[in-house]
């Protein structure tokens, strides 16, 4: 990455010393025809012409096939482990990031990140050596408009940067946080569409999201501000330098000292040089914005995660099977909240199925994501086989421990796809008798694509039960020795429920079940109910 990265700059280095080495020659090969040689003096010096004009597209059109092709593998590499760090945080600590602001920081953050490189470090690069060299052709010729090279070119690249940035820095440092906002909020509105339709809201947050795109055109505008100043300093330190070297040049010509033909290279170069120096104005201004960026994606890297993973070499090996569950004492809230439940026992013996009733809010939902090794609980522990939980590594307690959750998400695909999440290499046969399993075979079957049908964002072209189900056949392809149940009968009516509770058990038959639900469970075979109702934070 380094390496193309430099590659990248000395090839922009050299297009640049190309740019200006053909104004250079082409001042000097005009004004040395106007005295009409012999057309043979003249082939060289238009050979060298044409030799710098292929130079400079060849090499730059090479300048910015490396400097891409590195800066979009290093962002891939940021991106990559950007989600990495992201994994940890679900599903605990990922609710409190709007989806909009998340989305945007894993695609547009990231993305403007790429312009530290291109447009900001590897023009600086070339402008610095090509500038080096316009002042010493220049001084070579006539030093004292080497000197006015020079000072322009320092105003060029200091003062237009600094102007531009002190005219519109507040407006790049909102930019970013602006447009995360209205991601969201547009995410949002899509994603609310029906409800806002039926409640008749659709205008009234449409206008919302109006007045969140006017602030980020009002930045935008500002920060044009700031683009227009620079730009102005360095059109008028390129137009100082020309004038200034125009008149030392003609001085030189008039005391003899340069050669007439010479006075177009003296005149012209500098111009050639500050149109390489015009691109560092606009590229410092975007330097707030650069940072913004960076800081939202360091920041959500930095983020800790809401479960202590054992520290390397200390973690201890899975206990055999079969599971048991036993929760003495536990206590779980989540950060800066109160306790969501407190001092809360009893145990799961191995392949049986235990019911866990209670209110909505009673903290069984986090209950679950303490199972699961979501998050951290306050105080107690649970026991796997005899083994504590936080002794053992979050994913391995996820390969014994499966979760058939009431918004167990379901992808934009087909339903094969949606099963071979929990086992890829599963094959047509496994796969239909976890969909038996299920209860959902029949139906796949009487579909004109069976297995290949699509079932849409979130599962949107399958019904409520429909969902579920599939959300069972996956647990059950995954084959987990313990499974927990979360509502997953939530959101339908009670024959529904009840239908769909009692398969479900029925398909976790001999393995080690943990129904968590409000409603009452009648007509199973569960050997043990246990209520959060006193264990609820008061």
């Amino acid at each position: 990455m380094t390496r193309k990265l430099t590659l990248a700059a000395i090839l922009g280095t050299l297009a640049a010393c190309a740019s200006v080495g053909l104004l250079a020659t082409s001042a000097w090969l005009i004004s040395r025809s106007a005295q009409r040689p012999l057309i043979l003096a003249l082939m060289a010096p238009a050979a060298v012409v044409q030799a710098f004009g292929m130079a400079r597209a060849g090499l730059r059109y090479a300048e910015r096939l490396a400097g891409h092709d590195a800066a979009l593998r290093k962002l891939a590499s940021i991106r990559t482990g950007l989600y990495s760090s992201l994994i940890p945080l679900a599903p605990a600590a990922l609710p409190e990031y709007r989806s909009g602001d998340l989305l945007s920081r894993l695609v547009t953050d990231i993305d403007s990140l790429a312009d530290r490189w291109l447009k900001v470090r590897l023009p600086y690069a070339a402008a610095l050596v090509a500038g080096a060299a316009a002042v010493a052709l220049v001084a070579a010729l006539v030093p004292a408009a080497g000197i006015v090279l020079a000072a322009t070119l320092a105003a060029a690249a200091l003062a237009a940067p600094a102007i531009a940035l002190a005219t519109a820095r507040r407006a790049e440092r909102a930019i970013v946080p602006l447009r995360a906002d209205l991601a969201a909020a547009t995410m949002d509105l899509v994603d609310g569409a029906a409800e806002l339709a039926v409640f008749g809201a659709g205008e009234r947050v449409l206008a919302g999201v109006a007045r969140k795109e006017a602030k980020v055109a009002e930045a935008t505008i500002r920060s044009g501000y700031g683009k227009a100043a620079g730009s102005a300093t360095s059109a008028l330190a390129a137009g100082a330098a020309a004038w200034g070297c125009l008149a030392l040049g003609a001085l030189a010509v008039s005391r003899g000292a340069l050669p007439g033909v010479l006075l177009a290279v003296v005149v012209l170069t500098p111009l050639a040089v500050h149109e390489v120096f015009a691109a560092l104005a606009p590229a410092a201004q975007e330097t707030p914005r650069l940072r913004a960026a960076a800081a939202r994606v360091s920041s959500l890297r930095r983020r800790p995660a809401p479960v202590v993973e054992p520290e390397s070499g200390a973690p201890l090996p899975l206990p055999p099977p079969p599971y048991d569950l036993v929760i003495e004492g536990l206590s779980a809230r989540w950060p800066g909240g109160p306790a969501v439940f407190e001092d809360l026992s009893f145990s799961v013996p191995a392949g049986t199925r235990t019911v866990l009733t209670g209110p909505s809010g009673s903290g069984k939902t986090t209950l679950a994501m303490v199972l699961l090794r979501f998050t951290e609980p306050a105080a107690g522990r649970v026991l796997l086989n005899g083994t504590d939980l936080a002794a053992l590594p979050g994913d391995a307690v996820r390969s014994v421990i499966g979760l058939c959750a009431q918004d167990a998400h379901v992808f934009d695909s087909t339903i094969e796809a949606n099963l071979r999440l929990a086992r890829p290499e599963a094959s047509q046969a496994e796969l239909r008798s976890a969909l038996a399993r299920a209860r959902l075979l029949d139906w796949t079957d009487s579909l004109p694509r069976g297995l290949s049908t699509p079932v849409g964002e979130h599962g949107a072209k399958l019904s409520g039960g429909q969902r579920q189900r599939l959300a069972l056949a996956r647990v059950l392809l995954a084959g987990f020795p313990v499974v927990i149940l979360d509502e997953p009968a939530e959101h339908l009516d009670e024959r529904t429920a009840a239908e769909l509770t009692a398969d479900l058990l029925t398909a976790t038959a001999g393995r080690t079940v943990l129904l968590i639900t409000h409603r009452p469970v009648d007509g199973t075979d569960q050997e043990a109910t246990v209520s959060m109702c006193a264990h609820a934070e008061r």
